[in-house]
């Protein structure tokens, strides 16, 4: 009954200590968990609080743990309580990675934790939202330009950590008296940055999955836009901006594979030199191992897309005073049709084009002289669709047909159609425009 454990010790087959998840963030594996003497080596233990918060202390009292085991340590006041994540060897070289000075006096664990100590953290840990709330109304009367980002309350409810970001030096000495005035807790303030801070919070970066820093990342590394060059992306901030708004950390992911394979292409420097023409380097596709250059030394002017081979093999050419005929070999056609250089910043660019569906919904009838679409001879009705004679109804065909339409062999003739005759043309009668007789005098004058 006294035993708590976090996580899932068959999350692995392999092994039942050294991968289990047992909190936030993805643990080190440690591939020594399943020795027989590996917990008996040393009597350091990695112990982690709210992620990513971790502490080493020494197990004085040789009690015997697993990962995943929940533990009440020594904090200044009171006690904490953590999750064992490492036991054994593989200790030693995490302290060596976090940097921590072998004189450095670590704190003990006392005892496995009992359901006492459980309800005092669960009661603490259910305070921490409504506390960061408040506190950052507090922290904004007093205008003070910081952002309380996150609080993390001790096991035991004696004291309150308050993570905020802050882009200069605040003195927030008034804001600790009136923070331990309302939560009667002991306040400790440390400032993290964009960084840390997405990590505690989380959220989804834009290639659809969990963001790194809040799932296996533990330190950050410094990331500049050369990483962004070498890889021939966009400088665009609004792009190579993460969760955090600072550069993404996966910038540097390939930064050094791109930085190898540059070496394999072409200077940026050297010109190619034709007959007819001189070549400039204009860009270059790494992964496909191609070169695109350009007659023009600041603008794309006849684009020609050549592989790195071929580029070497004309700057050979050119050092020994060749100049060939054309950039691509003979049996290869040259690239040479322009590319717009914004396509990639449309918002309409992965739309299909939509093209005019001629048949059902589309009407391919041609137009006479007024604009209007001929209709076809056959006889409609109304609604212009053919339909049966029906009893005790005329034939619909029987009708006679309307003027400037064409003659039907089932239909009477149009001359036949009762209505005014056309007059004949007078070949004395002058063109006046009006179609009146001009020797008539207007009235008044007779």
């Amino acid at each position: 009954m006294n035993d708590f454990k976090t996580g899932d010790n068959s999350f692995c087959s392999l092994c039942t200590h050294g991968c289990n998840k047992t909190t936030d963030k993805l643990n080190t594996y440690d591939y020594m968990a399943d020795l027989p003497d590996n917990t008996l080596v040393s009597d350091i233990v990695e112990v982690q609080f709210k992620a990513p918060r971790k502490g080493y202390f020494h197990n004085s009292n040789r009690i015997p743990l697993e990962k995943g085991d929940v533990v009440a340590v020594e904090a200044s006041p009171g006690h904490d309580i953590g999750t064992v994540t490492m036991t054994g060897r593989l200790v030693a070289l995490q302290i060596k990675k976090a940097n921590l000075k072998p004189d450095v006096e670590l704190k003990r664990i006392y005892r496995k934790v009992k359901p006492a100590d459980m309800e005092k953290y669960h009661e603490a840990k259910a305070k921490e939202h409504a506390t960061m709330i408040e506190s950052r109304q507090i922290a904004l009367d007093l205008g003070l330009k910081m952002k309380i980002g996150d609080v993390e309350y001790q096991g035991d409810g004696s004291k309150a950590i308050f993570y905020y970001i802050a882009d200069e030096r605040v003195d927030f000495r008034q804001l600790i008296k009136v923070l331990a005035e309302r939560f009667r807790v002991r306040i400790e303030m440390k400032q993290i940055g964009a960084r840390q801070e997405a990590g505690r919070i989380g959220g989804i970066g834009p290639c659809g999955r969990e963001l790194c820093c809040c799932t296996w990342m533990t330190g950050f590394s410094s990331v500049s836009t050369s990483a962004a060059r070498f890889q021939d992306l966009s400088l665009n901030p609004q792009k190579l901006a993460g969760q955090c708004a600072k550069l993404k950390c996966c910038l540097n992911y390939e930064a050094d594979q791109y930085v190898e394979a540059l070496k394999r292409l072409p200077s940026k420097e050297i010109k190619l030199y034709t007959i007819d023409n001189e070549y400039y380097f204009f860009r270059a596709d790494i992964l496909k191992m191609e070169v695109t250059y350009s007659t023009d030394k600041h603008i794309l002017a006849n684009e020609t897309v050549i592989s790195a081979r071929r580029a070497f093999e004309v700057i050979n050419l050119n050092q020994q005073g060749i100049k060939p005929e054309r950039l691509s070999n003979e049996g290869e056609e040259e690239s040479t049709h322009s590319l717009d250089l914004l396509e990639q910043d449309n918002i309409s660019r992965f739309d299909k084009n939509k093209k005019k569906k001629h048949g059902k919904g589309g009407d391919n009838r041609p137009k006479n002289q007024q604009g209007k679409k001929n209709n076809p001879p056959q006889a409609q009705n109304k609604q212009g669709q053919n339909q049966p004679n029906r009893p005790n109804q005329p034939n619909p065909s029987n009708k006679p047909n309307k003027p400037n339409r064409p003659n039907n062999p089932n239909k009477p003739n149009n001359s036949n159609k009762p209505g005014k005759p056309n007059k004949p043309n007078n070949p004395n009668q002058p063109k006046d425009g009006g179609g009146q007789n001009n020797n008539r005098q207007p009235k008044g004058k007779e």
